[in-house]
């Protein structure tokens, strides 16, 4: 009698606790899909500068408290747009990955607001031995001449890699050989490069990505690279200073004639005057 009471126990136990399991099962599954949303994630390793289709996008439920800032919650949106950074799969496909809509995929996708692409020939040395990837950053330095003194000067620093040969994608590591890179720079910067790879040879110069410090350098010469101190400019002698002759003095004018003296007379004495008179008549006479 006990043993039939205890299996009787036993199994309304097991029938309790199924029905808890399903219950909260139920109840979770609930909750789960009122806290839940719809995001729009990669469905497989994208490269930067590709334009999306559909098919390279999967929906994926997401915490709704936990959605990225700029999600999608829908493919159709997604269809057409460039992506401006590589993208893993599994991976949230947010705006700020995107290029602006209108934008064709491709390198140009990748160039920033008023900035260029330019392209140079380098071999594996120039090329820092196949480190100067996507995405690192590069200082561009030319050998040439300097009025017949060989001279190795850094001209830019701090230069983004968009490309190396036909490749943009950012996620490799491993060093890759190439015959060119493709640089972002400023338009003036663009014509420097130019200016500079016909004048001389350029080599790259890989930096940390993190350092924005510009080092300016006069360059170095053959003779400061063998510890010789560069020859001081002999100035040419200057042209004797021509003395302009001295001013011929002028004739002294001719002293003024003494002008005569007035020899004062001696005054003459007054005649004598005698009053005549005779009758009516009256004159006079002097002496």
């Amino acid at each position: 009698m006990k043993g039939a009471r205890a299996l009787i126990m036993l199994v309304l136990a097991l029938v309790a606790g199924v029905g808890a399991v399903v219950l909260a099962s139920r109840w979770l599954n609930e909750h789960n899909a009122s806290t839940t949303t719809q995001v729009a994630v990669a469905a497989r390793d994208l490269n930067l500068g590709t334009a999306l289709e559909t098919n390279q996008i999967t929906l994926v439920s997401w915490p709704a408290h936990a959605v990225p800032k700029g999600a999608f919650r829908d493919k159709a949106s997604l269809q057409g747009r460039v992506t401006s950074t590589g993208l893993q799969a599994g991976e949230p496909v947010l705006e700020a990955r995107l290029a602006p809509i209108g934008t064709k995929g491709g390198l140009s996708a990748l160039i920033s607001e008023g900035k260029r692409a330019i392209t140079v020939r380098v071999n594996e040395v120039v090329g820092v031995a196949g480190f100067a990837l996507p995405g690192n950053y590069v200082d561009v330095m030319v050998n040439t001449d300097d009025e017949g003194r060989p001279i190795s000067k850094i001209v830019l620093e701090r230069i983004l890699v968009l490309a190396v040969a036909q490749e943009v994608g950012r996620d490799e590591t491993k060093p890759r050989v190439v015959n060119a890179v493709t640089l972002e720079v400023a338009p003036e910067q663009a014509e420097k490069v130019d200016l500079a790879r016909s004048v001389g040879n350029l080599s790259l110069v890989l930096r940390n990505q993190i350092d924005p410090n510009s080092s300016a350098t006069e360059g170095v010469t053959k003779r400061q690279l063998l510890g010789r101190p560069d020859p001081v400019a002999i100035q040419p002698p200057a042209p004797p200073e021509v003395q302009a002759p001295a001013p011929v003095a002028a004739a002294p004018a001719p002293a003024p004639a003494p002008r005569p003296v007035p020899v004062a007379r001696k005054p003459q004495p007054e005649p004598e005057r005698v009053e005549v008179i005779r009758g009516v008549h009256r004159s006079e006479a002097r002496f």
